[in-house]
């Protein structure tokens, strides 16, 4: 038994993918159906008319998810459910996700919209009675419930995926997760990982979700610079042009990017372990699949057995085609920096590095003798010791002055 319209890991099947015409639409149900959502300006990101919109709304309203996507209905010819009938479904699930347990399960089951679903240990048993559990890994499954923002858009977390082989070359999976919601806004199947290619795929998430407050990243390239001076990289200034703080994970301390870390063992297992890909562009075609599984039909444990659209909703700052001007404080010292990197201040002439070339930075004097801090847009990014044999000494994460 196949659920039409369904992520099937392992398998290549035109059957089990939405119409095109319809991707978009349960997202943007979820999206505008949050509290406070302007609904104006999701119609622009998702380049849909109003009219499509109210469409959309209101097919979802009179038929729910029915309305817009394929999904397993109750027969025709039996208005009661059998517990066979649902030990079916339990198993078929199972199947289709097999790292599901359940909890994700059963409440799958009473999102689908059946009656009289079993309770999650109920499911368990099921499971263990079909051998679809194994009782080892059972019992070393122990819940953790880590730290989250109090709302979306707070805190972003961003990483590559490690490096996937497939029959052509290479796959770099890139994923961009909100810390509140786990919420997906990026899973990228990107053929390198140049500063180039992931500003590409950052410009796609924001323009759709809107630009967050923070995001947080690993500590090597394209992430974070390794040159002298301050040792930002040109992606991190972008981001701090577009108002985005930046901060990154301690090295050797990947459950900083907890939430991501989490998703990549998720994308691991319901994914990547099932299959190996001929080339990126199919490796793509299934992480869309997967995304919106993810985002709109896998329960979470973390949140209550919610899914992540549930919890998400789109940022009220727009991404800007055009980055905006820097602006400095009236008393501000400010200084270009040359193609050489570096700013002279006094007789001195300080590298600053090579990702701010070209851009304006400014000085603000400390009640410290002869120690400057630097800052660029509204971040202090480090500081100056004009006393000092090295004097640029850079902030371990920038400091936003609004915060």
């Amino acid at each position: 038994m196949t659920l039409p319209g369904r992520y099937l890991p392992g398998r290549t099947n035109h059957a089990v993918e939405r119409p095109r015409h319809h991707e978009s639409s349960p997202e943007f149900i979820a999206l505008a159906s949050q509290p406070g959502c302007n609904r104006g300006e999701l119609c622009r990101r998702f380049s849909i008319s109003p009219q499509t919109a109210y469409k959309w709304l209101a097919r979802h309203r009179q038929e729910g998810a029915a309305g817009l996507a394929d999904r397993p209905r109750r027969p025709h010819h039996s208005p009661e459910r059998t517990s066979d009938f649902l030990e079916q479904l339990v198993l078929m699930l199972r199947r289709e996700h097999p790292s599901w347990g359940g909890r994700k399960i059963s409440r799958r089951l009473s999102d689908l919209g059946h009656a009289e679903v079993p309770a999650p240990s109920t499911v368990t048993s099921i499971l263990h009675r079909h051998g679809l559990i194994d009782p080892q890994a059972s019992a070393q499954a122990t819940p953790w419930r880590r730290f989250e923002h109090d709302e979306p858009n707070a805190l972003l977390q961003m990483d590559f995926k490690g490096q996937v082989p497939n029959e052509r070359g290479v796959c770099y999976p890139l994923t961009l997760i909100d810390d509140h919601s786990r919420f997906n806004l990026c899973l990228a199947a990107c053929a390198d990982q140049r500063r180039q290619t992931v500003q590409q795929q950052l410009i796609g998430a924001f323009r759709r979700y809107g630009l967050p407050r923070r995001i947080t990243m690993d500590n090597g390239p394209p992430w974070g610079g390794d040159e002298e001076g301050l040792g930002y990289t040109r992606l991190t200034v972008w981001l701090m042009q577009l108002g985005i703080r930046v901060s990154h994970s301690r090295p050797y301390h990947p459950q900083t990017q907890g939430k991501d870390e989490r998703f990549h063992r998720t994308l691991k297992a319901e994914v990547l372990q099932h299959r190996r890909f001929v080339d990126n562009t199919e490796a793509q075609q299934v992480f869309d699949r997967y995304r919106y599984v993810y985002n709109h039909e896998r329960p979470h444990q973390a949140l209550d057995m919610q899914v992540p659209a549930q919890r998400y909703r789109v940022s009220n700052v727009a991404y800007p085609e055009a980055l905006p001007e820097v602006q400095y404080q009236s008393g501000d010292r400010v200084y270009k920096v040359d193609s050489s990197a570096r700013i002279m201040v006094g007789s001195r002439r300080i590298k600053i590095g090579k990702a701010f070339i070209g851009q304006w930075i400014a000085l603000r004097p400390t009640r410290r003798d002869g120690v400057l801090t630097i800052w660029f847009s509204r971040f202090e990014i480090g500081e100056i010791n004009l006393h000092a044999a090295a004097a640029c000494r850079p902030q371990t994460s920038p400091r936003d002055v609004t915060s």
